[in-house]
C-alpha cells in the first residue's frame, strides 16, 4: 500500500504516510479518511510523511489535484516530512492548490513537525 492513514488522538489532526509511487486507487482510501475528519471537525491539520516516495502515476496526480481543489480551504496546516530531495518540488507543487500553511521537515525532525502543527 502506498498510503497509510494513522489515527491520532486529536480528531483535528491526521497523519498520512506515503511510500512508493501513488496510484489512483490509493485515493479511494485517503480521500474518505480526510473527508470524515473534515465532516466531524471542520478544518484539519495534516502530517504527511514521505518515505522512499517516488511520486504519482498520471491518474493519481489527477486525483490529487481534484482533492486539493475541492478542499482548498479545509486544511489549516500541512507538515511534510521526508527526504530533502522532495522539499522544493512539493512546496512549489502544493502551494497553488491549498490555503494551508505548509512547512517541510527532514525525517530527523519529526518531533518539530508535530510541534509546528500544534501551534496557533
Amino acid at each position: 500500500m502506498s498510503v497509510q492513514i494513522v489515527e491520532t488522538m486529536d480528531p483535528k489532526f491526521l497523519e498520512v504516510h506515503l511510500t512508493g509511487k501513488l496510484v489512483k486507487e490509493d485515493y479511494s482510501h485517503f480521500v474518505p479518511a480526510v473527508e470524515s475528519r473534515l465532516k466531524s471537525n471542520g478544518k484539519i491539520r495534516m502530517l504527511v510523511e514521505m518515505h522512499d516516495f517516488h511520486g504519482w502515476t498520471g491518474s493519481a496526480l489527477w486525483e490529487d489535484v481534484k482533492f486539493d481543489v475541492k478542499h482548498f480551504n479545509d486544511i489549516e496546516r500541512i507538515a511534510m516530512v521526508g527526504e530533502s530531495k522532495w522539499q522544493h518540488g512539493m512546496a512549489v507543487f502544493c502551494k497553488p492548490f491549498t490555503s494551508a500553511k505548509l512547512q517541510y521537515f527532514d525525517h530527523a525532525h519529526m518531533d518539530a513537525a508535530r510541534r509546528w502543527l500544534e501551534m496557533d
